[in-house]
């Protein structure tokens, strides 16, 4: 018994670490690390309730389809591709076969529509602002993730979004095409050599190599912050695999569900399609909680203690980064910035972001541009660098705030409050006051 107690005893405390012990250990090793970037990711997944971004994200999706598929064949009939994209769709879902054929009769009917008369118009508004709700949902959720609450501006978007438009169906189409011009090629010319079965090998390994390269770029490009390239590219892989995974099991499943056509027809293959965007959206959050934890590892393990940093502690900083934002202004070295306070001086982001913005709101600094990144917030002082005071600005940051609001309070405790407020004074007179350019 006494074996079995140590052991789950054990357990516990391995659990226990796991969970909230690990924030407290700062050795810098490997295993460490890999526990914090677990618990953060998972953190993130629960605390950022992705689940149901997820869902909202596959009814958009949903929404999407028809116009993504019309602009994917609009473009591939451009490219004299479009049979081909329809023979490898049959051959990629056989048991689907009429449900595939029924959506396609849909594109090519929106096609027509949006192809004639006044409507052309109308249908080409209302497919890119089909795909724009799309893509600004799955932007929202990313930063979601990442804990940012500014979006890009109109014109970033709009260059962005239509770029992305405009050039990821030519590069599916362009993809397609040349994997199977390089299959035929391949067996053409290496058909009974021995390097054929290993060419083939690369050419079947191809897609997920592929979809590492969209997930990695997604990560990096789509959150509207800062993202650290190897965190993205981590992330990127590891998604990119288990979507692949997830994607052979649904195509797989196809010849078993082929049965249940017979009882429900096409409807069959509707919540197979929803669940595996379901499951791909999962995915793909997930990875971003997981680019997030490996990115934000290190200054999480304060964020329960920055919550709860008493006022003199936060003045203090806020006097220090004050400080630093004055002589760095005075000797023209540049605003300072958010990203700055994070990374170069290991403040916690929660903590960095309320310190500044208080001093924004108290008049002390001001926002500037932060130059060609958008995403990222430069500060300045608000007047000239000679008339920033330590007790200046302790008096400045503790008067923020609503006062006088309550008559009754205010007149019973007239007499009091006057009696400390004068003490308040005497002991700031009692005190030299010095510049804060003249602080080490």
């Amino acid at each position: 018994m006494s074996e079995n107690k140590s052991l789950w005893q054990r357990i516990g405390d391995n659990v226990r670490y796991c969970v909230s012990g690990v924030w407290d250990d700062t050795r810098s090793l490997w295993s460490v690390k890999t526990v914090k970037v677990i618990n953060l990711s998972v953190r993130s997944f629960l605390d950022r309730d992705l689940q149901s971004q997820a869902c909202a994200l596959t009814y958009r999706t949903v929404l999407a389809v028809v116009p993504a598929l019309a602009m994917l064949f609009a473009i591939a009939r451009g490219f004299g591709f479009q049979n081909l994209m329809q023979s490898e769709l049959f051959k990629y879902f056989p048991a689907q076969r009429q449900a595939l054929e029924s959506a396609l009769q849909y594109v090519d009917n929106y096609l027509s529509q949006a192809s004639q008369g006044v409507f052309i118009g109308i249908g080409l508004i209302f497919l890119l602002w089909t795909l724009w709700s799309l893509m600004s949902s799955v932007e929202d959720s990313f930063n979601h993730v990442w804990g940012v609450f500014t979006t890009r501006s109109l014109p970033r978007k709009f260059t962005d979004y239509t770029a992305l438009f405009l050039l990821l169906p030519v590069l599916m189409v362009c993809s397609a095409g040349i994997s199977i011009f390089m299959s035929d090629t391949v067996q053409r010319v290496l058909d009974g050599h021995a390097l054929s079965p290993v060419l083939h090998k690369l050419l079947s390994f191809m897609p997920t190599v592929i979809s590492w390269i969209i997930f990695t770029a997604a990560y990096y490009l789509i959150p509207n912050t800062k993202v650290r390239f190897k965190g993205a590219l981590f992330a990127g892989v590891l998604c990119g695999t288990l979507f692949q995974c997830v994607q052979w099991l649904f195509v797989t499943g196809q010849v078993y569900v082929s049965k249940y056509n017979a009882i429900y027809g096409s409807f069959a293959f509707l919540p197979l399609v929803l669940v595996w965007m379901q499951l791909s959206w999962l995915i793909t959050l997930a990875g971003v909680g997981l680019t997030y934890a490996w990115q934000n590892f290190d200054s999480f393990a304060y964020r329960d203690k920055a919550e709860g940093v008493s006022s003199t502690y936060s003045k203090n900083i806020a006097l220090a980064v004050l400080t630093l934002a004055v002589k760095r202004f005075k000797q023209r070295e540049g605003a300072i910035k958010l990203s700055e306070l994070v990374h170069d001086y290991d403040i916690p982001g929660p903590l960095a972001d309320q310190i500044l913005s208080k001093l924004q709101q108290a008049g002390l600094l001001n926002t500037v541009s932060a130059g060609k990144e958008e995403d990222d917030r430069a500060y300045q002082p608000t007047f000239d660098p000679d008339d920033y005071t330590v007790n200046g600005v302790v008096k400045t940051l503790s008067d923020m705030g609503n006062s006088d609001f309550i008559p009754k309070a205010d007149n019973h405790f007239a007499e009091l409050i006057s009696q400390i407020e004068e003490l308040r004074a005497r002991q700031q007179e009692a005190v030299p006051d010095i510049r804060l350019l003249d602080l080490p």
